[in-house]
């Protein structure tokens, strides 16, 4: 089984929030069991991160296994081996691959041709691991998903992408607010809304950040230049100049928690007041990054 996308985990994600509960107390307790012991994860990263890598490193030691952090450029991978090649070889060597790479294509390759699990761990269209990490946080903090209204305020960007994708599964209600041109892509927003007849959810895609934040349980956000955009600094700069969460906007969903996926660009699509106010669980996101991968990898490889 690989986790590619979100719709990837439609069939275990309650299996999923239920084991991260249950190893998130353990943790919170100090008890570590050894449930991944003489197992290694690959993990590729042709981004920089520090979660993503922190996370899943920490995941396997603390599951009694090893993590192998690979950089293109120390692989033959940086040198003209095959995706295919390398997917074969890595196969035969651990248990599991983790990928953050720029071409979601590249990673559908790599897990045609690996004979063990393949996780996105980001892609220029997907970022599930961390959307099923934000739904587990709401989760514990709502207690349930299902009604439950998500605010997307800023770039229909990867992390939007797998965001709808799971609140469409998940009977959560979403709404992105972001500037013309800036959308989420079509076919992404299509799937979702096929996906919401089923669970019940409403999806719309707005322009107006205070329309869509209105009546908001949580409030997202996410920087405005992701990497491999910085070309496009400048100008998306000046488009996204009205959908900075900040104080003004919280005042149309004064009950609304506040989330972004870091790293934050303070002062741009999220101010100081925000992130570090009482509305911001920015850094529950953050830890439950650990327990939700966690809860993924022994599904995985246990």
């Amino acid at each position: 089984m690989h986790i590619l996308s979100f719709l990837d985990l439609k069939d275990i994600i309650n299996e999923v929030f239920e084991s991260a509960a249950q190893l998130k107390a353990e943790a919170r307790q100090g008890e570590f069991k050894e449930l991944l012991k003489g197992r290694t994860l690959a993990m590729i990263f042709e981004k920089a991160s520090t979660r993503t890598r922190v996370s899943f490193e920490v995941a396997m030691t603390q599951l009694g296994g090893h993590a192998l952090y690979l950089s293109p450029k120390d692989m033959q991978l940086g040198r003209g081996e095959t995706i295919a090649d390398t997917a074969r070889t890595l196969s035969r060597y651990v248990d599991a691959i983790m990928i953050r790479a720029y071409r979601h294509e590249d990673v559908v390759e790599l897990a045609r041709h690996a004979s063990v699990p393949v996780i996105n761990g980001l892609t220029d269209l997907e970022h599930p691991c961390q959307a099923a990490s934000d739904f587990f946080t709401m989760r514990e903090i709502k207690g349930t998903l299902n009604g439950v209204k998500l605010a997307y305020v800023g770039d229909g960007n990867n992390v939007c992408h797998s965001l709808l994708l799971g609140s469409a599964l998940l009977g959560v209600n979403f709404v992105c607010a972001t500037p013309r041109g800036y959308e989420p892509e079509p076919g992404i927003v299509q799937q979702a809304i096929s996906l919401a007849q089923e669970s019940g959810a409403k999806i719309e895609i707005l322009n107006d950040p205070a329309e869509a934040v209105r009546g908001a349980d949580f409030i997202y956000t996410d920087v405005w230049v992701s990497m491999g955009q910085e070309n496009e600094a400048e100008q998306r700069m000046r488009a996204f100049r009205g959908y900075q969460v900040n104080s003004e906007l919280l005042k149309h969903a004064p009950e609304a928690k506040v989330m972004h996926c870091l790293p934050a660009k303070r002062g741009y699509e999220i101010t100081n007041e925000v992130i570090d106010g009482e509305a911001s669980i920015v850094w529950e996101q953050a830890e439950n990054r650990l327990h939700v991968q966690k809860a993924i990898l022994v599904k995985l490889m246990g």
